[in-house]
């Protein structure tokens, strides 16, 4: 079997928090294809991604989509001199996840038994409340119930002011054109206040977990961790600093009580190493779809099941991310949960073959081969971005 094209999908959808995903296809000569994905979170990010997608075409034709771990060492590699991180290990990730997509169907199995088989029969995950309907105190109530009778027991959201797009689509910091790391007593006790209202609303027997979204400086997000600590009896405190500097993290981390999880921004096993051999995180939380693709995501796992560490990977996009992320936990024994965007998973269904079943708040797999899920084309045709 050989490749015979990697295309890039950028697609517009109401699925997705900034209107669009980027898939990967790659076929091969004997008509089997895999899919993989790419987390996306800006315009320019998709379609610089998509350039270099079509680049990399060039350089995969013909090779046999069965040497995984071969041609993931090819493409790392193949930028090695600039820099593998950041942009060409997304692009990796996508196509790493589509081999085995690949394999797994060449094979007739499903990717976690190639990957050990499972040491569980389902995935539990933890998910988001729709921080869109916080318009009023019976807003938030209403939505962290709803979360409760899905049967989640645990929850993750942002409460600090100004993360999310403004009115003119943009973050606060992109507004500004930096990342100042700060944050006024007001937002701070308007976030604890939140906290405290969706702590009181989901009970005792709720894990919240928190996330700054790797945008305070040190005094910062100290502070507004120990506020969230004494307002909501937080669970965990995700992504303190910006993720440029381990030293920033251990600073926080030495000052702060609440476990510390990190790595939605880490880039292949080799950015976790200080992490874990340095003791700055209590949970570690790569994205499949980020930090090389299944083929990395395994190798990270393995590397914390080592110190102990509990794994739970990011997503916050499509339904490759979630499958391949669970493809991987399946097999994993030292798994905490896996995340979703929401709690009602139907929002993907016009993208998929078969909708995902989340109910009861864990992912149940079927055992169609590969990821599992086959990408409708229909819908991806009719919706390219040009």
């Amino acid at each position: 079997m050989k490749i015979t094209s990697v295309r890039p999908w950028l697609i517009k959808s109401g699925a997705s928090y900034w209107g669009e995903f980027l898939f990967v296809e790659v076929s091969t000569d004997e008509g089997i294809t895999g899919w993989g994905e790419i987390t996306t979170t800006t315009k320019i990010a998709n379609r610089a991604l998509t350039a270099m997608l079509r680049q990399i075409d060039k350089m995969m034709v013909g090779e046999d989509p069965a040497h995984i771990e071969r041609l993931w060492h090819k493409l790392f590699r193949s930028f090695t001199y600039m820099g593998s991180r950041g942009a060409a290990v997304e692009c990796l990730s996508a196509i790493d996840i589509a081999l085995w997509d690949i394999r797994g169907k060449a094979l007739g199995k499903p990717i976690y038994e190639l990957l050990g088989g499972p040491v569980r029969d389902e995935v539990a995950l933890y998910t988001h409340p729709d921080q869109r309907k916080f318009t009023s105190k019976e807003g938030v109530i209403a939505e962290i119930r709803d979360i409760v009778k899905s049967g989640h027991t645990a929850l993750k959201f942002d409460p600090f002011p100004y993360q999310g797009p403004s009115a003119d689509g943009r973050a606060r910091e992109q507004r500004d054109g930096y990342l100042d790391g700060s944050m006024t007593r007001k937002d701070e006790r308007e976030a604890a206040e939140l906290t405290a209202l969706i702590r009181e609303t989901a009970g005792p027997d709720i894990e919240v977990l928190i996330d700054a979204h790797g945008r305070f400086d040190v005094p910062t997000a100290i502070r507004l961790c120990r506020t969230l600590e004494e307002a909501g009896n937080i669970d965990w405190f995700e992504e303190p600093c910006p993720p440029e500097s381990v030293n920033a993290l251990k600073q926080v981390r030495e000052k702060v009580n609440a476990p510390i999880s990190w790595g939605e921004r880490g880039h292949t096993k080799w950015d976790f190493v200080p992490i874990l051999e340095n003791k700055l995180a209590d949970f570690i939380m790569p994205d499949v779809t980020w930090t090389g693709g299944i083929t990395e995501l395994k190798k990270i796992s393995a590397l914390c099941e080592a110190y102990y560490i509990p794994v739970s990977p990011h997503d916050a996009a499509g339904p490759i991310n979630v499958v391949a992320g669970a493809q991987v936990m399946m097999t994993v024994p030292n798994f905490y949960k896996l995340e979703t965007s929401e709690w009602n998973l139907s929002k993907y269904d016009h993208l998929i073959d078969v909708p995902l079943d989340n109910s009861n708040g864990s992912l149940k797999l079927n055992r169609a081969p590969g990821l599992g899920i086959e990408m409708n084309r229909e819908f991806l045709e009719a919706n390219v971005v040009e």
